[in-house]
């Protein structure tokens, strides 16, 4: 996945790596002042003040491990998805649909996340051999 990336895909790959880390200045900078955050079947988000208090509250559970699959992107939608494991050891697949805003420097307008905790065994699962673009 590495070696083809393109702006927007090295992007997400960067930005799903600060938000695994908890870099909430980071994360701010790079998403809009009306942001939409939709977490399918628990809470939307809406606005950079509310969007910042949930990351404040995520951070007190500290650092995640993070296992990207893949990262689509076409236009101004993309999605990422992969694995992630928390501090206290539970383990989640996730994908996160996204609106970009800009195309140098995007940022996230838009974010629909999809999360389900794995149960049992749960290695990070590997790269596809074709991500589409």
């Amino acid at each position: 996945m590495e070696g083809g990336m393109n702006h927007k895909e090295t992007f997400l790959k960067e930005l799903n790596e600060t938000f695994a880390k908890g870099d909430i200045g980071t994360i701010l900078d790079n998403v809009t002042d009306d942001i939409r955050w939709e977490i399918i079947g628990d809470t939307i988000i809406e606005g950079k003040e509310a969007f910042t208090q949930i990351l404040l509250e995520m951070e007190s559970e500290g650092p995640v491990e993070l296992s990207i699959r893949n990262i689509i992107t076409h236009g101004e939608m993309a999605s990422v998805d992969g694995t992630m494991t928390s501090r206290k050891g539970k383990s989640y697949g996730f994908c996160d649909v996204y609106r970009l805003e800009g195309y140098k420097n995007p940022k996230v307008k838009e974010m629909t996340s999809y999360i389900r905790e794995l149960k049992g065994e749960t290695k990070p699962q590997r790269p596809t051999e074709g991500t589409l673009r």
